[in-house]
């Protein structure tokens, strides 16, 4: 593996073969997409590295215990690495390789289109599965900027596999969004920034009749910028951290958390604590996949 991307947590678990690993870390530089500020790329790389500081104990327990492999970065090759396609392909390829390991897979963004090639794994493998979205933005255009493999429209292309979404701290959306939400009430479910902040999260925190799997993707907008401000599309209103951390525990105390990704880190060089904020929700993920 190139130096430029550790395995996840190096520092305090020795990596683990895939075959035996409970977690498989899989870094995907994928950016074909941005639409304002750039530098997603560079994202798997800096949660990667940052992870080194992570401490392996945390609140009485070691939440990445049951073995680590950090996957080589997925990426196609040659002419292919700016087709979105064979993108989704190799994304597809990598997690269910995890899936069919027994393994969580755990997907470092790299722009958010990412999440559809790990759903992808899922489909073709009959997961009768939730997904639950957070993020500054909904997601759910149909197409943006002429593609429909955008990142802005991934959502969109998650739920129209027939997996059902909800969706926590979104506050930028366009009308044709909100349309999209209201033509599906009965499985796209939403809980956005403002309605957070002045109401406090809903209870119970997933509606009845969610799936009792769920895959879990974070873009890291979904925090407020004073929390994270390394990331393309900064939106003001956002999680603050450990009001991210008390519905990600209220998700795993009412559902089984299959797999997750965290997205849309953009390292803004020489600010260190953006990139160990995701290194660390990442590990807090995987500490509550059981």
């Amino acid at each position: 593996m190139p130096a430029a991307y550790p395995p996840f947590l190096g520092s305090e678990h020795a990596p683990v073969p895939a075959e035996g690993a409970a977690f498989h870390v899989i870094p995907v530089p994928m950016e074909l997409s941005v639409s304002y500020g750039a530098g997603a790329a560079k994202g798997p790389a800096a949660i990667l590295a940052a992870s080194d500081q992570l401490e392996a104990y945390e609140r009485g327990a070691f939440p990445c215990e049951g073995g680590i492999h950090t996957t080589r970065p997925v990426r196609p090759a040659g002419a292919k690495a700016k087709d979105p396609e064979a993108w989704l392909h190799a994304i597809e390829k990598a997690v269910g390789r995890a899936l069919d390991c027994g393994a969580r897979p755990v997907v470092l963004g790299g722009e958010h289109t990412v999440t559809l090639g790990a759903l992808l794994a899922y489909k073709v493998r009959g997961a009768k599965i939730g997904v639950v979205h957070f993020d500054a933005h909904a997601d759910l255009r149909d197409a943006y900027e002429g593609s429909r493999l955008s990142h802005a429209c991934v959502l969109r292309r998650c739920h129209e596999l027939g997996f059902p979404v909800a969706q926590f701290a979104t506050r930028a959306y366009c009308k044709e969004e909100a349309d999209y939400r209201a033509a599906h009430p009965k499985t796209l479910f939403a809980c956005d920034g403002e309605d957070l902040a002045l109401k406090g999260p809903p209870s119970p925190i997933l509606p009845k009749g969610f799936p009792r799997q769920v895959y879990v993707t974070f873009d890291v907008d979904g925090l407020d910028p004073a929390v994270m401000p390394a990331t393309g599309t900064p939106v003001p209103g956002g999680l603050l951290w450990y009001s991210a951390l008390f519905i990600l525990r209220e998700i795993a105390s009412a559902r089984t958390i299959v797999g997750c990704d965290v997205v849309e880190l953009a390292p803004i060089p020489g600010l260190h604590h953006a990139d160990f904020t995701a290194a660390k929700l990442t590990q807090r993920l995987m500490g509550l996949m059981r």
